[in-house]
């Protein structure tokens, strides 16, 4: 009877103990599990749309006002070339077709209209290069701001989207081009545009230079 017992108490023993051997591999297991970059871990996806930021940020705006006071110097300085070319013409005009005057003047003429169209491709090409760096400028300091939030809150994956509302029906290619979108549903938290946004904002407001992903 004695034997009885005590096998009776070792077995409860054991089972007591396995329990406690288990509960503490299966809570090793799912620690593991749960580790980051571990394929187990549900991805975390944010949203943001870029079109707005860049619309909306203030160091954007700026630059591009920068750009349009040079382009309309550019197209001021063009302006003067041109009514002087009006004079020429009129002064053409007065001269006798052939003689040496109207020669020289001729001449004088089509190296003025040279000049104006070399210094206008110029300043197109210019214009559209510095446009171009200023686009690139403006993505690189947004994706850093994006990588950033991305990091802090353990976003996975952050894609772009257009968050505008369903357009009027009488527009059948705006309701198209909305119906054709990458993200059909959203959680309104997972829409980081505005804390992106504000970030940015906020770092040009301070005059703060972004140390990264700006060339």
């Amino acid at each position: 009877m004695k034997k009885l017992v005590a096998f009776t108490t070792l077995s409860a023993f054991l089972g007591t103990a396995g329990m406690v051997l288990l509960s503490h591999v299966a809570g090793e297991r799912s620690a593991e599990a749960n580790a980051p970059g571990d394929a187990s871990v549900p991805h975390k996806i944010a949203l943001i749309d870029m079109a707005h930021v860049f619309k909306n940020y203030k160091k954007f705006e700026a630059r591009r006002e920068g750009l349009k006071t040079e382009i309309t110097t550019s197209e001021e300085r063009i302006k003067k070339d041109l009514e002087a070319i009006k004079i020429l013409q009129g002064q053409l005009k007065g001269l006798v077709e052939g003689s040496p005057e109207y020669k020289v003047k001729e001449q004088e003429l089509a190296s003025k209209a040279a000049d104006i169209q070399a210094y206008r491709e110029v300043q197109q090409r210019d214009f559209l290069r510095k446009e171009s760096q200023i686009y690139k400028e403006i993505y690189g300091e947004v994706s850093e701001a994006v990588g950033k939030y991305a990091e802090y809150y353990k976003y996975s994956l952050v894609m772009r989207f257009k968050r505008d509302e369903m357009p009027e029906a009488d527009n059948p290619n705006d309701v198209i081009n909305k119906m054709n979108g990458t993200v059909i549903y959203h959680r309104a938290e997972d829409d980081i545009t505005d804390a992106v946004l504000k970030f940015l904002n906020d770092r040009y407001d301070r005059g703060v230079i972004p140390t990264s992903g700006t060339r």
